[in-house]
Parts: C-alpha cells; sequence; structure tokens
C-alpha cells in the first residue's frame, strides 16, 4: 500500500506563492491537528500538525514531497446579518463568543436558531445565506484556540 504524504508545515496566506492543488473546508474542518483530507481532485493526504491549528482560507499546507496544498473555505449555510445599529447587535454576537466575519454593512454568523432569534430581538434583520465563512482571529492573533489563552507560536513573532 503507497503511504499517504503528509502535511506537517502551514504557510499562511500571503506567505506562500507558486501551483497548489485546493482542498475546500467549512469552518469547523478548517480548527484540526490530524487528520486525513482529500484534495478537490480526490488525491487523500494526512495533515500531521504539533499543535491543534485553525486554518484560513487562503493558507497552504506543505506535503513531504513539497507539494503545496491551498485551503479553500467552504461554503456553507449563514446568517447575514443587518441592523441599523450594527455596533450594538456586533456587541451581542460576541457577548456570546460567537464566531462572526464582519463587513462594513453587515455581519456573517455561522447559521444558528436560537442565536438568530436573540439577534431579531435586538432589533436585527437575519437573512439566510450560503457563502464561505472566513470570521475574525481572537483578540490574541491568528485563528481560535480552545480557551482564552495565548500560546506563543513563531508566526507571532
Amino acid at each position: 500500500m503507497q503511504q499517504l504524504p503528509i502535511a506537517r508545515t502551514i504557510h499562511h496566506a500571503g506567505h506562500w506563492s507558486g501551483s497548489a492543488a485546493q482542498c475546500e473546508l467549512d469552518y469547523a474542518a478548517r480548527f484540526l491537528r490530524r487528520k486525513r483530507l482529500m484534495t478537490t481532485t480526490g488525491e487523500p493526504f494526512l495533515i500531521d500538525l504539533a499543535q491543534t491549528m485553525s486554518l484560513d482560507h487562503g493558507d497552504a499546507l506543505e506535503l513531504d514531497d513539497g507539494r503545496l496544498v491551498e485551503i479553500i473555505a467552504a461554503q456553507e449555510e449563514l446568517y447575514r446579518i443587518t441592523a441599523s445599529d450594527l455596533t450594538r447587535v456586533a456587541w451581542h454576537v460576541g457577548n456570546r463568543h460567537t464566531p462572526c466575519q464582519i463587513a462594513d454593512d453587515h455581519l456573517l454568523i455561522q447559521a444558528d436558531p436560537v442565536i438568530g432569534h436573540m439577534l431579531e430581538h435586538v432589533g436585527a434583520t437575519v437573512t439566510p445565506v450560503t457563502a464561505a465563512f472566513t470570521p475574525e482571529g481572537g483578540a490574541y492573533g491568528h485563528g481560535r484556540t480552545h480557551s482564552h489563552e495565548h500560546v506563543a507560536t513563531a508566526h507571532d513573532h
């Protein structure tokens, strides 16, 4: 049986170039440490990182044979949130530690009927949409973590 290529190195978006295969993952699937993945053309590979990481749209994994695989944010079910007082609505989203993608005139969150109802109650318009979800990273840098602790990485410096 042929050994699957293994990705152990991440090149963050904007810090790599060249040709790359693509791997499409939704927001939940982009938070991983060790897993068997597949490119969009059906080629399997393993990712084996030292710690759980959040991969962002445009990041590239370097396989042990030198090839690159670009991470693509998959389309998923979201809510597009608009309001006359979007800042106030954003506070309610953040107060519930809900991942949120922020634009000038709207917010995007994962489709959650309970959060959607709460936001309508505070005056927001909640519209179901299908889109790629690339929410803001945490206050301490790139991506998300399991807790509020910050673990410095070489990327942070």
